[in-house]
């Protein structure tokens, strides 16, 4: 007789970590983009727990030593959670506009979707398509997220 796993783990893969393997888990999302500190603002503000990462003196003096006096023009910028958790999400500085659609995109739940969109739009997202049971959205750099209903 086959012993088959419980129905609600069928179809995962087992984990690794108890035959000492090393298996990936995620450290950072990074964002190609035309302007990093305004797309990292939009994130922070989107985002539950997130905050563009304060600067400490020896990254300012660091910039400034790149030639760069105005944080704004940080060509790499850190949006964190407050309790240091992961993923952090970085955008970095790319000199071409997206021109495709995106390959990947992330998913975002909410208790009021509708709320939600409201508020991101008033962010600068904008609306790209409207669904039964999801919304697409893109950010102000024109990269697609979506927002789930329930």
């Amino acid at each position: 007789m086959t012993r088959r796993p419980p129905p609600e783990t069928q179809g995962r893969r087992p984990s690794a970590r108890g035959n000492n393997q090393q298996v990936a888990r995620f450290k950072d999302i990074v964002f190609d983009s035309p302007r990093p500190s305004a797309i990292a603002r939009f994130w922070a503000a989107a985002l539950d727990e997130y905050d563009v990462a304060p600067y400490d003196d020896a990254e300012i003096a660091r910039l400034h030593s790149l030639g760069i006096d105005d944080l704004d023009d940080d060509p790499s910028v850190l949006v964190e959670r407050a309790d240091g958790g992961r993923p952090r999400i970085f955008f970095q500085l790319v000199p071409e506009s997206k021109v495709v659609k995106n390959r990947v995109h992330i998913d975002l739940d909410s208790d009021d979707p509708d709320a939600e969109i409201s508020r991101l739009v008033s962010l600068g997202a904008r609306v790209v398509n409207e669904y039964d049971h999801l919304t697409t959205l893109a950010d102000p750099d024109g990269n697609e997220f979506c927002v789930t209903r329930h």
